[in-house]
């Protein structure tokens, strides 16, 4: 009961406190919309700040560090714009004028083909949906004019998005310049007594986070490559842009191949109206996810996280349903910090008295190096 009453007795104590972090929170919650840039230049800054550090201790002052390092980030993004954003424009506008046909199949031969009848008295007009769909799009000139023409109608939304876009390199840049600051400024307001178990903890899960979000960018990027080549060799009109979707979506288990396989089956479908083609789809795809559960994901990710591929996909679900669009960008990162965050709390749960039944053992001091010390089994 001692730990309880401690408890009751910090929180009497230093509720201001607990109350203003809870404000924090409210208030985060209620600037979600604005948050976008911030975040994604958050996650640049971070992933750019080791080789930054690198740079830096060779004996380049660090404004110059980052902005090599920004430079050629910079230098990246431009160049996969480029080369890809022509073709992936075409297959875009190809696959958005293709829906109809998909539509029609579907209804004049996959279902029936299936067994599948609509219930009497249900009448879908799949040329008439074509027609439509089409001369919506004959007038509106293709999908970035489309995109023009509704962005325009609300002159506040097309300035935000541009100030989002354009804030994203700023924020990331600044950040990247001043994050050690911020880190040191992040530590000076720990507790000195909580400082080294804080240290071990923010260590910990800064190697965990970092080789996740490293490790996934790159399996992101293999698996989208590995798509996009092989289904452009298997002669589909809409690899390059099918591939890329299923390799972008491929963070939340099972979801890339399941769009990507589903997606690729039907435009083959459509575009040959043959079944043997259908198994070089499966070959691609097979080869895909062998590829990244064999090769990819123990190689460049590993069991970063610890989490399980259930709990990955309810931790994306629960970001995208509390924060939105900001939710399922951050939802794995958190978790990664969170999963951390438990096994630290798992450890002082085995070691408190409440579960030991009796008086806690007392806490063994930090090794010099700052690692925890072997505990006894």
């Amino acid at each position: 009961m001692n730990e309880i009453d401690d408890v009751g007795t910090s929180v009497k104590q230093h509720w201001p406190w607990y109350a203003g972090a809870l404000a924090a929170l409210i208030l985060l919650w209620f600037l979600t919309p604005i948050l976008a840039p911030f975040v994604i230049g958050a996650g640049i800054a971070y992933l750019g700040d080791p080789t930054a550090d690198r740079l830096e201790r060779v004996g380049l002052s660090r404004t110059a560090s980052v902005a090599i390092v920004f430079s050629g980030i910079v230098i990246v993004m431009l160049l996969l714009l480029i080369l890809l954003a022509p073709m992936l424009y075409e297959q875009s506008v190809a696959l958005i004028h293709n829906i109809p046909a998909w539509v029609n199949w579907i209804l004049d031969n996959g279902l029936p083909k299936l067994g599948i009848h609509l219930p009497a008295g249900t009448h879908l007009d799949a040329e008439g949906l074509q027609q439509i769909v089409s001369e919506h799009w004959s007038q509106a000139g293709g999908v970035v004019k489309t995109l023009w023409l509704q962005v325009s109608e609300s002159g506040k939304a097309f300035a935000t998005m541009v100030a989002n876009l354009l804030m994203i390199p700023i924020v990331s840049f600044y950040l990247m310049r001043d994050w050690d600051r911020l880190v040191a400024w992040i530590a000076s307001l720990i507790p000195p007594r909580a400082l080294p178990r804080s240290q071990r903890f923010a260590r910990e899960a800064d190697e965990v986070l970092g080789s996740f979000i490293r490790g996934q960018l790159l399996v992101m990027a293999a698996l989208a490559a590995i798509y996009s080549i092989g289904l452009t060799l298997t002669g589909l009109k809409l690899g390059l842009i099918i591939g890329v979707i299923a390799g972008l979506l491929s963070f939340v288990p099972y979801l890339g191949f399941v769009v990507g396989f589903g997606s690729a089956l039907i435009a083959m479908l459509v575009q040959t109206h043959e079944w043997l083609p259908l198994l070089w789809i499966c070959l691609v795809f097979g080869i895909g996810q062998i590829m990244e559960s064999a090769v990819l994901t123990p190689i460049l990710v590993g069991d970063k996280i610890g989490m399980h591929p259930v709990a990955v996909i309810f931790a994306v679900m629960a970001g995208g349903q509390l924060f939105g669009f900001i939710g399922v960008l951050v939802a794995l990162p958190v978790s990664a910090v969170i999963a951390v965050a438990l096994r630290h709390a798992k450890d002082q749960w085995l070691r408190s008295a409440l579960y030991r039944g009796g008086a806690a053992p007392h806490e063994e001091p930090a090794a010099p190096n700052g690692e925890e010390p072997p505990t006894a089994t």
